[in-house]
């Protein structure tokens, strides 16, 4: 094959350019400072800047946005997020990703109609997209997932297990809204006036997603700006420009009773709630266990934390997810541990230890 003079020409001066970077032209070295004894190592691989939103065409000729997180062989996990959410709002909980990966859990996430990169379709309900992601799963070759559903994502985790409860492993409900029981005083109001009152806080963010003065999540470094950058990708991502639309039909959907039946869902259940949450109260924790057909293994509330009981007993959930669900992490002596639940509750009430990981410890000191 010839190859043009043009290319060999740029070949020649790009390896010169390459040969005189190498030779004596560079700079000497700077001494480094006393604490800095030994040459830094540079890293061979690339560090996470959050995970790719990838695309699959379903059988119904629908395009699904999901994510794909973690180690191929590990324990998969489907991630359900909170109400006006994208598939990358499991990135929000990376501040706890070495843990996660310790513990080999593989993180999915599938998103939902009209947020991020999915297009509304006024047709679509809870339970298509129960579909999409069991289709979503089929390519990826998982047939058992353990689900863990934060705030909104409660009426489509009850979807997901009323249609394929045998494909749920374990079933984790964090600040989850329930589709059963009292509906929200939204549900009267028509979609126009819905959409009126929402269209603020969609437009910016750092509305949408706020948090209390007091809330644990300020401790997490970048996480306001992140959970900011959620917001605006999932509302402005294929430039609908903050359209209300898509968000008013989702608590629309929320209003519709009653929910699935769950009678034949066989996994455990985990149950997490906030003492001091007004969106979703503690007491939705009991409408849940009404529909349950057994008893949770687990009912953890904190008194620590309102609507963010997701975010601060985030390493709680990936503990229980990754079936340590008898054990509780506390920070002891200065290290994060998971001693049996009892050890644990000991050298809490003894004050020897804190619920949670020390990271919640020393951020900020």
């Amino acid at each position: 094959m010839r190859i043009p003079l043009r290319s060999t020409a740029a070949a020649t001066i790009a390896a010169a350019a390459c040969t005189l970077a190498m030779t004596g032209s560079a700079p000497a070295d700077t001494p480094h400072p006393a604490s800095y004894p030994k040459t830094p190592k540079i890293q061979d691989t690339f560090d996470s800047l959050g995970p790719e939103v990838k695309s699959a065409r379903l059988p119904t000729g629908r395009t699904a946005h999901y994510i794909d997180d973690g180690p191929r062989d590990g324990i998969p996990v489907l991630f359900i997020g909170g109400t006006g959410t994208s598939a990358r709002a499991a990135h929000m909980t990376d501040f706890f990703r070495t843990t996660r990966e310790n513990l080999g859990l593989r993180l999915l996430s599938v998103e939902r109609n009209g947020f991020g990169d999915t297009p509304f379709d006024s047709k679509l309900g809870k339970a298509d997209f129960a579909k999409d992601a069991l289709a979503v799963l089929e390519k990826l070759g998982v047939r058992k997932v353990r689900v863990i559903a934060i705030s909104g994502g409660g009426p489509y985790a009850a979807e997901l297990a009323s249609l394929a409860p045998d494909r749920i492993e374990q079933l984790h409900l964090a600040a989850a809204a329930p589709p059963f029981g009292a509906k929200a005083a939204y549900c009267a109001l028509p979609d126009d006036v819905l959409a009126k009152s929402l269209k603020e806080s969609i437009t910016d963010p750092r509305k949408w997603w706020a948090f209390a003065d007091d809330s644990p999540v300020k401790s997490i470094p970048g996480f306001a700006d992140t959970a900011y950058e959620e917001g605006a990708r999932t509302y402005n991502q294929r430039g609908q420009q903050a359209d209300p639309a898509p968000q008013v039909h989702e608590q629309k959907l929320y209003c519709q009773r009653p929910g699935p039946d769950l009678s034949r869902l066989k996994a455990p259940v985990y149950l997490y709630g906030g003492k001091k949450d007004t969106t979703v109260p503690p007491a939705t924790l009991k409408t849940w266990q009404e529909h349950l057909p057994a008893k949770p293994v687990a009912v953890r509330t904190y008194a620590d934390t309102g609507h963010d009981v997701q975010y601060r007993h985030w390493d709680q959930i990936l503990a229980d997810l990754a079936g340590y669900g008898s054990r509780t992490v506390v920070c002891h002596k200065g290290r994060s541990e998971m001693p049996p639940a009892r050890e644990a509750a000991k050298l809490v009430s003894n004050g020897r230890a804190t619920v949670g990981s020390c990271a919640w410890q020393r951020q900020g000191r």
